[in-house]
């Protein structure tokens, strides 16, 4: 069985090879090892210069297109005109902190929280997914007066320090915080008759009764409802619901993480909380949130809000700001103007039927799974099922060298994460598949 990996460990460049590049490159990798040391994160066995972007494609220093199947950040497309626009005009007019009335401001409030089901009513702005998750925590502590969270085993939540002890997909040798219980993805195919909600929820409750037994008490789940990280479970529609009423029994808060699966990723809505029919208690939102513009969102009811600004005030003198509500209007803009959560619908829905199709074609691929425009593919050794890393790896280094950007995901990263704009098409499917049956032809 292959080794977990670390979340910022998936298609990392590993320092070392540095001989083997042109001069010029092998320059750029020193100085930025020794600016960000530690810290510094590159993709790809050999790193790649980017200065342009345009809707679903990325351009490097070369003049080189790469048809980009791995960010969620520019979800309506790279630099879209609207969106620049809008961002433009805002900070050419006032871009200050919202202890002032600001119309722009307001005005993105009511529409955003109008996309959100009763009694979900009041609106925290942040600058990014972290700081939603944390301050989403925060509230369900001081509603429930306990300390103990549940998520799943590689889960990735954010990078504040409390929101880091419950994103194991970013551990290395830290050992799992106290306070936090960590359970298996909701895997269809390893639950018992296949019943993933009954599965799931018996999950959930053990790792309750755990919590109260250590004297820790339930505070909340927190599930990025397409479960990414852990490698993309989206089905089937409903299953959350069973688990929602293990929470709430429990006097527990739902945490539904939406930075991933939300503004129309799953083609199911704006939320993909929406496709389980469910409504959580809390809804952290971040980065297709401004299209690349710093924003995030906490929504919740007024009375848990109310409860936390009791015991402390909460104030973010970037959240919220006019420049970011720009961005933000002008990307329910773009999502309703260019029909795009029903165009992740339908492509997402030909690009996984095709999936399914290559999948009968070649033995390595294991599962595919997903919803909309956010696919899991998996790779497993055909003798022995397990996961294939490795070829994980080879796939892509060699989609990189053929134009192409996608990234891993799951337990042991052997999963192929596809995750292109919303403004993907058909014809942008057919390239990627092409590539893709083209380098599993050649094999590893």
């Amino acid at each position: 069985m292959s080794a977990t990996k670390p979340i910022l460990a998936l298609n990392r460049y590993e320092p070392g090879a540095v001989n083997a590049f042109a001069p010029a490159l092998a320059e750029r990798l020193a100085k930025r090892q020794a600016t960000f040391g530690a810290a510094s994160v590159l993709f790809y066995e050999q790193p790649i210069e980017m200065v342009r972007g345009q809707g679903v494609h990325l351009y490097d220093a070369s003049g080189r297109r790469y048809l980009d199947m791995y960010n969620n950040v520019p979800s309506v497309g790279h630099c879209h005109p609207e969106v620049v626009s809008a961002i433009a005009a805002q900070a050419a007019a006032l871009n200050v902190h919202t202890r002032y009335l600001n119309r722009m401001v307001e005005g993105y409030a009511e529409r955003l929280l109008g996309k959100f089901p009763a009694p979900l009513g009041n609106l925290v702005m942040t600058c990014t997914g972290s700081e939603s998750n944390d301050l989403a925590m925060r509230i369900a502590i001081a509603v429930t007066g306990k300390r103990g969270f549940i998520v799943t085993r590689s889960a990735y939540h954010g990078n504040t320090a409390a929101v880091t002890a419950i994103s194991p997909s970013s551990f290395s040798a830290a050992p799992v915080a106290p306070h936090v219980r960590l359970i298996p993805a909701p895997d269809e195919a390893a639950a018992p008759d296949g019943d993933v909600g009954a599965s799931f929820a018996a999950h959930v409750r053990a790792a309750i009764d755990s919590l109260n037994e250590a004297g820790i008490g339930f505070a909340g789940l927190v599930v990025d409802s397409i479960f990414s990280s852990d490698g993309i479970f989206a089905d089937p529609p409903g299953f959350l619901k069973k688990t929602l009423a293990v929470v709430h029994e429990a006097g527990g808060l739902f945490i539904a993480d939406e930075v991933q699966p939300g503004f129309g990723r799953t083609g199911g809505g704006l939320w993909g909380f929406s496709r389980h029919g469910i409504v959580p208690d809390i809804v952290t939102m971040g980065k297709p949130m401004g299209n690349g513009y710093p924003m995030g969102g906490v929504v919740t009811r007024p009375d848990y809000l109310a409860q936390f600004c009791q015991e402390t005030g909460y104030f973010n003198t970037f959240g919220g700001n006019p420049v970011a509500a720009a961005a933000g209007n002008a990307v329910l803009d773009v999502l309703e103007g260019e029909g795009l959560v029903e165009n992740a619908a339908q492509v997402g829905g030909l690009l996984c039927r095709e999936l399914l199709g290559l999948q009968r074609e070649f033995s390595r691929i294991g599962g595919v799974r997903g919803a909309g425009l956010f696919i899991g593919l998996d790779f497993n050794d055909p003798e022995t099922g397990a996961p294939d890393t490795p070829m994980a790896s080879h796939v892509i280094n060699a989609m990189k060298q053929s134009g192409i950007l996608i990234g891993a995901a799951g337990l042991y990263g052997h999963t192929l994460k596809i995750r292109p704009p919303l403004c993907f098409t058909a014809g942008h499917a057919s390239f990627f598949l092409e590539t893709l049956r083209r380098i599993l032809s050649e094999g590893a």
